[in-house]
């Protein structure tokens, strides 16, 4: 755990990015957007899809990686998406199925995740096999009790810029705010 100073210099334990677990995108010098997000949680998408303008906006400027907090009490589809998601990343297709399931959010069903990883062209066997394992549940746990240990995640999402919790808004503007300012 790394320790990381908020702005009222509080401290927080968040589990540093782990390039070889983590899921993450972009160039190593930009700023770091770490997420932890619900496949099924709408405000999730929004978020997902401020940092895709910044992304496309900022280029080497920003990083991003996510990980899992899916809010199975209130989203009986998170879970299962999330075990999607990591099963075609065994199949090296992390941020396909990752942006199919923002994409198309409303549509989380067993059959549904099962045709997004027939489009993906990954191999659907294997994909059924992975995504019941428990390895793929032990990897969707790390990532929840990461977000449990920082004493800051509470819902979705929840967003850490370089290291330091977010509460301000996640449109596109802030972000950028945030990033910039």
């Amino acid at each position: 755990m790394t320790l990381n100073t908020t702005p009222d210099d509080r401290e927080l334990a968040l589990a540093p990015l782990d390039e070889k677990a983590d899921h993450v995108r972009g160039s190593p010098g930009g700023h770091l957007i770490i997420e932890y997000g619900d496949y099924e949680c709408p405000y999730s998408r929004l978020a997902y899809r401020s940092i895709e303008r910044l992304e496309a906006q900022l280029n080497d400027g920003v990083r991003f990686a996510f990980r899992h907090f899916p809010l199975t009490e209130i989203h009986p589809h998170a879970l299962a998406a999330s075990l999607a998601a990591e099963a075609a990343a065994l199949q090296g297709r992390f941020w396909e199925m990752h942006d199919m399931l923002f994409h198309r959010q409303q549509a989380l069903e067993d059959e549904d995740l099962r045709g997004y990883a027939r489009e993906l062209g990954l191999d659907l066997a294997r994909f059924d096999v992975d995504r019941r394992g428990e390895a793929v549940l032990e990897r969707v746990r790390r990532d929840v009790r990461s977000g449990t240990a920082s004493g800051e995640v509470l819902g979705t999402p929840t967003l850490f810029i370089d290291g330091v919790v977010h509460r301000a808004g996640y449109d596109t503007e802030t972000l950028m705010a945030a990033l910039t300012g």
